[in-house]
């Protein structure tokens, strides 16, 4: 069965053609600058190669992906009909869904009520959508969300300390985000110890980083919040902050309270205070060339997550299996050596030599042979975890 990922943002949108029964990427690719001049098709078949063609909207781009994967020369199918499915990455189900969902004029109702909590992702999260149901009326379109991975935390865990009230009306607590990567690599890490009957803690760590709590399969807690603000310090994102700096900061730099959002997002985090970057390939090179300021950026993020393994452990009464995805959590060692140093003591040994040089892009075990904790890099694939999510969806 092939199904069709798209992940659709506000001036791109990336997709790849999947077939589930050998879970095989046959096609991929993504269209940038879409309302913008010099809009182009960058695909990736057959062949490669790039089209620049007028995208006024998200539909001209479905449209020429479509184009593509059936080009007589280049394509990959002989019809769109070979397409099963199509299923959409979308931000936010709030407490709309629990599980993904059979996309219908009903439930996108209730997808389109969500756009306050994700005002920058849910529109053109649903402009895919609708683009979509324009150019393929006749398939069966499936919406994955980053969040019903994490629906199933516990009250305790997911409310803030607000005026309940505020929560009944607003919807503001603890939702969490990268649900489509945790779930995926949390799988992946059950299959390799043979259970899901373990307790794991999954770090996502890329430019956008977040932590689960994944009990005998279930997410008991994760560390962003009612935006992917929350949690660990990130590559532009500030993380976790007292909330009266937010006034303080607003006062002292005569900002707006969306002044002091962008700030907070795209201004702070590994960036603001190295001076140097968000990419840890940067950082890393400026650390071993003296940077102060780079080290001190390094060592929080490193800080922030060993708090909050070791917070998860103690949530979830124990470790089973610390697993590292994401870009940083593949491929940057420092990073997976300063979270695993002296934690001896919740049964975390890394085997150093295995730390340093695995296998790029493959499942590895980086935990020594007398760790009572199982360390692993699992590389996420969460465009094929939204393809099963279709394929076990698309008949609801």
């Amino acid at each position: 069965m092939k199904v069709l990922v798209i992940n659709a943002g506000s001036s791109s949108l990336k997709y790849q053609l999947i077939e589930t029964d050998t879970e095989s990427v046959l096609a991929k690719g993504v269209c940038e600058r879409i309302g913008i001049d010099g809009s182009i098709l960058k695909h990736k078949g057959k062949a490669e190669y790039e089209i620049q063609s007028a995208m006024p909207t998200h539909k001209e781009a479905i449209k020429l992906v479509l184009d593509a994967l059936v080009d007589p020369e280049h394509g990959v199918i002989s019809s769109m009909d070979e397409i099963a499915a199509v299923g959409h990455r979308v931000l936010h189900a709030g407490e709309e869904f629990d599980d993904s969902t059979l996309i219908t004029p009903e439930t996108l109702k209730r997808i389109e009520k969500n756009t306050d909590l994700g005002p920058l992702h849910m529109p053109p999260n649903i402009m895919g959508i609708k683009a979509c149901q324009e150019v393929m009326p006749n398939a069966p379109m499936v919406a994955v969300f980053d969040t019903t991975f994490h629906s199933t935390m516990p009250d305790y865990a997911y409310m803030y300390g607000i005026d309940y009230n505020d929560y009944k009306k607003y919807k503001v607590r603890k939702y969490g985000f990268h649900g489509t990567s945790h779930a995926y690599v949390s799988g992946r890490a059950a299959a390799l110890m043979g259970t899901d009957k373990i307790k794991t803690v999954v770090c996502h760590l890329g430019n956008g980083a977040s932590i689960s709590a994944v009990k005998n399969g279930k997410c008991v807690d994760t560390s962003m919040g009612l935006t992917p603000l929350e949690g660990l310090v990130m590559g532009t994102r500030s993380g976790d902050i007292d909330p009266a700096v937010v006034e303080y900061l607003m006062g002292k730099k005569d900002y707006d309270v969306h002044q002091m959002t962008d700030y907070l997002n795209k201004k702070c985090g590994v960036w603001g205070v190295s001076g140097v970057s968000s990419d840890f390939r940067d950082l890393e090179k400026a650390v071993n060339e003296g940077n102060d300021r780079a080290a001190l950026a390094m060592n929080m993020f490193g800080y922030r997550v060993k708090k909050y393994v070791g917070a998860y452990a103690a949530a979830m009464g124990g470790l089973d299996c610390l697993v590292f995805t994401g870009g940083i959590g593949e491929h940057t060692v420092c990073v997976r050596e300063f979270v695993c140093n002296d934690m001896e003591f919740l049964g975390v040994k890394l085997d150093k030599k295995l730390n340093a040089k695995p296998p790029r892009d493959q499942e590895t075990l980086i935990s020594s042979a007398d760790s009572k904790v199982k360390v692993y890099i699992i590389p996420t694939n969460e465009e094929l975890y939204i393809a099963r999510e279709t394929v076990k969806h698309k008949n609801d």
